[in-house]
């Protein structure tokens, strides 16, 4: 696959002079007194705003623009630093602990003195509430727009209850070593200011369900959280207006910036040319072969090793062209990764495994995951497959989205390899927020169009997100994102034992051998891990890019 510069160039010039006219019209809409604040603009690769109303879609992209600067959950991620992993720490709990006699109950401290942004108290009721809103059918407050989102993130969940104001138990379906980790993406959204929007909605309008997803739609549009930015202007697919929360309980992350302005642009062309104009401070994965042209004018390009994965996810369901381990290897042994890596301009790293050699989790695996063409074509003959008779495979991917790098260039880069290797890939691109929801509704389903792979980037920060949702017999749709029906009792067992292992030694070990495994069946072609890169005004001030995909806006300045 070739690049022409002078046709890139072109198109960076024309996509400058379209943004320029297209947001300096958006930000005309703010308010005069904006010029004297402290203002960040972000444009994001996302379609259109992640959700608001506490339950962010858009994939993890949602988690970092509209959940942790709007929102806390009971525990969170360390993104205070660069030179190390980011790990697992306090938010709106303080402490935490599994019940020596029964493993399936926790008990969780709640920190005190927490406020929404409407001035209502963060207490034990608020946390068993917005565990029902998503797990409680009979709750006044379900949304099943929120649960595909949430619950598949938390699938041992069952229920959660107040001990007194500042301590809940939540109670799993099984023992969960994972759930403290789980549980960071379950944030929490005011129930007294839904209580406002549910009461507001019309008398006319009686059936509960519809008085609750109305409640929902205007709690969207006024959103309380007790994170250190509250929303002060909403426009769907356009944009999110944030200020600073000056009473944020944490000291350490009480905003200096005034003002977060987030714009949608997910093309990587359209969000260069915002920044070189200057319409914004900041976008997410710039366009590769622009780096040099953005670092010229003065933009600083930030990037960080991170547990990141960008894969395709296998189809195990019958009739798959995958089902047969050869040509899975095969497949994971045609991509020139380090070609790729030029193409992106450096900003990627090779991957070998979800995780990285080095890992707790790495295990050795006896499949080696490297670019061997010539072992990929032994194995494809071996599979019955020829230049003359290639094996046909369909891949659902996306045009942009959170995490998903530069998913058209790089998803042909990897079928021109795979030519090589006697694959015939076809392409079926969605927009990013539906390929991510087809991923939890599986390759079974319509919405896979007849794909037999699908390419969704994961953060894999801890052992469910890594791997335990994709290759669990109980994590098979529509419960997690076992898009493939991937299963099998021996890797059942070892994510058993891991799951039920509250000793860290003995976790690491079960998912070693979990890791090992997976590269050795390969129920993915593991690609890229991501480093995230992002291009930032230098006049923002206290940037750290954590070895993390969440990134901490509270604590940066602007001169």
């Amino acid at each position: 696959m070739t690049h022409s510069t002078s046709s890139h160039s072109k198109g960076l010039s024309a996509a400058i002079r379209t943004v320029s006219a297209a947001v300096t019209l958006s930000l005309l809409a703010l308010p005069g007194a904006a010029m004297a604040e402290k203002v960040l603009r972000i444009g994001m690769t996302a379609a259109d705003i992640p959700r608001t109303l506490g339950q962010p879609d858009q994939g993890f992209e949602g988690n970092r623009f509209t959940g942790i600067p709007m929102y806390d959950a009971l525990t969170q991620w360390d993104l205070s630093k660069s030179n190390g992993p980011s790990l697992l720490i306090p938010d709106l709990a303080t402490e935490w602990k599994v019940d020596d006699k029964n493993k399936t109950e926790w008990t969780f401290k709640l920190r005190p003195g927490v406020k929404f942004h409407d001035g209502s108290p963060f207490n034990a009721d608020a946390v068993v509430w917005n565990v029902n809103k998503v797990l409680d059918k009979t709750a006044k407050q379900f949304d099943p727009s929120q649960v595909g989102v949430t619950a598949s993130r938390m699938p041992t969940l069952r229920s959660a209850k107040k001990i007194d104001d500042m301590t809940v138990q939540l109670v799993t379906s099984e023992p969960d070593s994972f759930l403290p980790y789980n549980v960071s993406n379950l944030f929490m959204a005011s129930p007294t200011q839904w209580e406002k929007k549910y009461a507001a909605v019309p008398a006319s309008v009686i059936d509960p369900a519809e008085r609750s997803k109305q409640a929902w739609v205007a709690f969207a549009a006024d959103a309380s959280g007790t994170g250190p930015f509250k929303m002060t202007r909403f426009v769907p697919r356009e944009r999110l207006e944030l200020a600073k929360n000056p009473a944020y309980w944490d000291n350490k992350r009480v905003p200096k910036i005034d003002k977060v302005v987030m714009l949608p642009m997910p093309e990587a062309n359209a969000r260069t040319a915002a920044l070189l104009s200057g319409q914004v401070d900041w976008i997410e994965a710039p366009a590769p072969d622009a780096i040099a042209q953005i670092k010229s004018h003065g933009f600083d390009v930030y990037a960080n090793a991170q547990p990141h994965m960008w894969p395709w996810q296998l189809s195990f369901a019958p009739n798959s062209p995958w089902l047969d381990k050869r040509v899975r290897q095969a497949a994971n042994l045609c991509v020139n990764r380090a070609g790729l890596k030029t193409l992106l301009g450096g900003y990627m790293a090779e991957a070998k495994g979800i995780v990285e050699a080095g890992n707790p989790w790495w295990g050795n695996p006896a499949f080696t995951i490297k670019y061997d063409p010539a072992a990929a074509r032994k194995l494809m003959t071996e599979a019955g497959y020829s230049a003359a008779k290639p094996v046909k495979v369909k891949v659902q991917v996306s045009a942009s989205g959170s995490g998903q790098m530069q998913p058209l260039p790089m998803n042909e880069y990897v079928q021109q390899n795979l030519k090589e290797c006697f694959f015939d890939v076809d392409f079926d691109v969605v927009e990013w927020n539906t390929l991510f929801t087809n991923w939890r509704i599986g390759a079974k389903d319509a919405s896979a169009h007849g794909a037999n792979a699908i390419n969704v980037s994961f953060a894999a920060m801890d052992p469910f997100f890594a791997m335990v949702r994709f290759v669990s017999t109980k994590t098979q749709p529509p419960v997690s994102n076992n898009w493939g029906y991937f299963g099998n009792a021996e890797f059942d067992k070892l994510i058993e034992t891991a799951r039920t292992s509250f000793g860290e030694k003995e976790r690491d070990a079960a998912l070693a051998k979990l890791h090992a495994r997976i590269v050795e069946e390969a129920p993915f072609v593991l690609i890229a891990h991501d480093v995230g890169p992002r291009a930032i005004s230098r006049k923002v001030k206290g940037v750290v890019q954590p070895q993390s995909w969440f990134i901490d806006i509270a604590t940066m300045s602007i001169d």
